[in-house]
């Protein structure tokens, strides 16, 4: 007998349990009436469902916890809501209309305007544009590029059309490789930033040339118009400087994404350019947020860093005849030279170095 009570006891207060939880007529009244209220039994801190508490939650307010990332302290961070609306939204929408616009763009200007041919034609003489440091430090900086572009634009667009064509297996393990290939080649990227800032810096500073270059359009509007230039013209100077800054940012956003929450760089941004203009930009940021405009600005930069190499890209292959030669050889016609650059092949003459050998 004893040992069956023994036996019936736990069952009872279970019952018991569960009933106060039902709100059973049979649980104590002022439990029942407690959970009527929204309330828990025993006052306890907090136990009042309170709107004001769940404003600032909503809002992010960050409450303690003792496991060791202290960011699990924010139940709801609104900003993520943010930012996957404007990734989603104006950055997708904006970014696709901006590279089909270059590439529609350059489509029109090659129609109205064609090829820009080599007036004089081609002399049959060289003279050694780029040496093989330079060549290597553009095709390296060049085919890390392509590779981080495709890869970026996989993942900002690839879910949407890929699936279908090739299925989700395949793209699933198209967009892994590819993230491996973003991670690693950055760093060669980065790599020939610096060799390019290195290698030709000293002649893309602007001078008084660079301003008729401009005036008359770089003479690729109107045949027979050849503006003075030295070995980079306006344009190209233009072009490294857009990929010099925009790679730099580029990178610095992409290392933050490489090592999560190791660095805070816009909230230390933001303070200075408040100081600077006297803005009211937020500087003191959370790490979540500092991520997430990391991931927004680099998507940015990615894709304006794209648009500005498609139209580098089309100038220096089909745009332009003998332009690719630079690069490509080494070697240009001395006709494209005088034509482009007649204020580089004077500094030649006046070195005796007109055509010359192999570097």
């Amino acid at each position: 007998m004893i040992t069956t009570r023994r036996m019936l006891a736990p069952l009872a207060l279970a019952l018991g349990l569960i009933l106060a939880q039902l709100g059973s007529p049979l649980a104590p009244p002022g439990i029942a009436l407690a959970q009527e209220q929204g309330q828990v039994p025993g006052d306890a801190l907090g136990s009042t469902s309170d709107a004001e508490i769940w404003r600032e939650i909503r809002r992010g307010q960050q409450g303690t916890v003792s496991i060791p990332d202290q960011q699990a302290g924010v139940m709801i961070q609104s900003e993520g809501e943010s930012w996957r609306a404007i990734r989603n939204g104006p950055l997708s929408v904006w970014g696709g209309w901006a590279l089909l616009g270059i590439v529609a763009l350059l489509a029109l200007f090659f129609a109205l305007r064609g090829r820009i041919r080599i007036e004089h034609g081609r002399s049959g003489r060289t003279i050694t544009r780029f040496g093989f440091v330079e060549r290597f430090t553009h095709w390296l900086t060049a085919a890390c590029f392509v590779v981080l572009a495709l890869t970026g634009l996989n993942l900002l667009y690839g879910r949407y059309a890929l699936p279908p064509l090739i299925g989700a297996e395949a793209f699933a393990t198209l967009t892994l490789w590819g993230k491996y290939a973003h991670n690693y080649l950055a760093f060669g990227f980065m790599l020939g930033l610096v060799l390019m800032l290195v290698l030709w810096i000293a002649h893309n500073f602007p001078n008084r040339h660079d301003f008729v270059w401009l005036a008359k359009g770089g003479g690729m509007f109107k045949r027979g118009v050849h503006p003075p230039a030295k070995k980079f013209n306006a344009g190209q100077k233009i072009i490294f400087w857009l990929v010099i800054l925009g790679g730099i940012s580029v990178s610095l956003s992409g290392i933050m994404l490489l090592f999560p929450f190791r660095l805070s760089m816009f909230g230390e941004t933001f303070a200075w350019v408040n100081w600077l203009f006297g803005t009211g930009y937020p500087s003191q940021l959370a790490p979540l947020q500092e991520m997430q405009l990391a991931q927004l600005w680099h998507a940015i930069m990615g894709l304006f860093l794209t648009v500005v190499i498609i139209a580098h890209i089309y100038i220096g292959t089909v745009g332009m005849e003998g332009a690719f030669d630079a690069m490509g050889s080494g070697r240009v016609d001395e006709n494209w030279a005088r034509e482009h650059h007649d204020l580089w092949v004077r500094d030649l003459q006046r070195k005796g170095v007109l055509t010359g050998g192999d570097d």
